[in-house]
């Protein structure tokens, strides 16, 4: 009996067991932060003040980033930071935890909605 597709899966066997393995190595075991270029910089200075988690669980544009390291500095005596510095970690705080696309899902049509058994103002 044959089976369409078998061969072509199995030969693709060898590399999905090899997937978890490269995406486990790119992670740093301690702090969690994605092992890519600036990682270093954002664990030995914002890991001074916070858990590496804090940015782990976090995401947003260079803008978004820029606004919570400003806040930092205003409310929680975050140093003023080098300007290279600044921008490494910016850098690297938007490319590896940038902007997630909603989880959500679509809003349903206004037609698959149920009425409203509430009053409405005018």
């Amino acid at each position: 009996m044959r089976i369409p597709g078998l061969k072509a899966a199995l030969c693709c066997l060898p590399s999905l067991l090899i997937l978890p393995t490269v995406a486990a190595q790119s992670v740093d075991a301690t702090t969690g932060l994605r092992k890519e270029e600036g990682w270093e910089t954002v664990r030995a200075t914002c890991t001074e003040c916070h858990s590496a988690q804090l940015i782990t669980q976090n995401s947003g544009s260079r803008a978004v980033w820029q606004s919570r390291i400003t806040w930092m500095q205003d409310t929680q005596g975050l140093r003023q930071l080098d300007p290279e510095e600044e921008d490494v970690i910016l850098t690297y705080l938007s490319a590896q935890y940038g902007p997630r696309r909603s989880a959500r899902r679509a809003s349903l049509a206004a037609h698959l909605l149920p009425t409203n058994p509430y009053p409405v103002a005018e």
